[in-house]
C-alpha cells in the first residue's frame, strides 16, 4: 500500500485583512479559522504532506484568486501546495504556478469549458492539474435512469451530482461520469468534496469515494466531514482514497496532525511521520 497523504485544507475568503481562513457547514455559516499564511505556516511545521489553499468565494465573486496570499503562504511553506478558487483559464493557471503553487485545482471553469482541462494537462503536465469536484446526493433516481446510481449507508439508492460555484449551483452531471472524463482529459488527481458532508464531522462519503477511487487510475483526494481520526482511517480503509484532506479538526485545535498520523500508524495504515 503507498503511503497515504493528510492534507489540511485552506478555505479562504476575501476581506479587509486580504485573506482570511473560514470554515462552516455545506459551505455555509462561514466562522473564522484565523491567517492563512500562519495556518500553513503550522502544518508544514506539523508534518503535513501537503496543503490546499481554495479561494471559496472567488467563482461566485466571478474574479480571480488572491495572488498575494498565494505567494506569502508559498515563502512560508516547503511542502506541494495546490491552489483552487475562481481558476478560469491557461493564463490565470500559469500565474499560479509562477506564484509558488506546485498545483493547480479547478472546478467550476472545467464544467463550464472540459477542454481547459485537457489543455492545462497538455501545457503544465497532469501532475500540476486537480480537478476539484463537488458533489451532492441526488435521490431522484427514476427520473435519472442514465446516472450512476450507488446505495447509500441506509440502503436508500441515489446518484451524486456535480455542483459549481461553491456548490450554489447543480450542474445535473453524474460524478462518476465526470469523473472519468476528466480522467480521460488529462486531470492529475480528482479532489472530491462532499456537500452533505461539508463541516458536519459525520465522516467523508464512503459511497461515492469508494467508487471513484476503485474505477478511476488517478488518485482520489476524499474531502468533507472529518471529525476525528477514525473518520480518516475509514476514508483510507472503506473509501480506498489516497489522501485524505480535513480542515475543522485542524484549524480549531481538536486534533493536530502528529496525532492523527501517529492514530493512522498504530491502525497500520502506512504514513510519512
Amino acid at each position: 500500500m503507498l503511503t497515504k497523504r493528510i492534507i489540511p485544507c485552506l478555505d479562504v475568503t476575501l476581506d479587509e485583512a486580504g485573506g482570511t481562513v473560514v470554515k462552516g457547514i455545506e459551505f455555509v455559516n462561514l466562522k473564522k479559522a484565523g491567517d492563512p499564511v500562519e495556518l500553513a505556516k503550522r502544518y508544514n511545521e506539523q508534518g503535513a504532506d501537503e496543503l490546499v489553499f481554495l479561494d471559496i468565494t472567488a467563482s461566485h465573486e466571478k474574479r480571480s484568486t488572491m495572488i498575494d496570499v498565494i505567494e506569502r503562504t508559498a515563502d512560508e511553506v516547503f511542502i506541494p501546495l495546490t491552489v483552487g478558487g475562481g481558476v478560469s483559464s491557461v493564463d490565470h493557471i500559469r500565474q499560479i504556478l509562477r506564484a509558488g503553487a506546485d498545483k493547480v485545482a479547478v472546478n467550476t471553469a472545467a464544467v463550464k469549458n472540459p477542454e481547459l482541462v485537457r489543455e492545462a494537462a497538455d501545457i503544465f503536465g497532469s501532475q500540476c492539474i486537480v480537478a476539484a469536484v463537488d458533489c451532492k446526493r441526488n435521490t431522484d433516481v427514476e427520473n435519472n435512469p442514465d446516472k450512476t446510481i450507488l446505495t447509500l449507508e441506509d440502503g436508500t439508492p441515489a446518484w451524486y451530482e456535480v455542483v459549481i460555484y461553491g456548490g450554489r449551483k447543480r450542474t445535473g452531471l453524474d460524478t462518476v461520469q465526470w469523473a472519468h472524463k476528466l480522467q480521460e482529459m488529462g486531470a492529475g488527481e480528482i479532489l472530491l468534496t462532499s456537500m452533505d458532508r461539508d463541516g458536519t464531522y459525520d465522516g467523508f462519503d464512503i459511497p461515492i469515494t469508494n467508487k471513484l477511487s476503485l474505477e478511476l487510475e488517478i488518485p482520489i483526494i476524499a474531502s468533507g466531514g472529518v471529525g476525528n481520526p477514525e473518520h480518516i482511517y475509514d476514508g483510507f480503509v472503506s473509501g480506498k482514497a489516497d489522501a485524505a484532506l480535513a480542515a475543522s479538526i485542524f484549524h480549531f485545535g481538536e486534533y493536530t496532525i502528529p496525532e492523527v498520523k501517529e492514530y493512522l500508524k498504530s491502525k497500520g495504515i502506512p504514513v510519512r511521520i
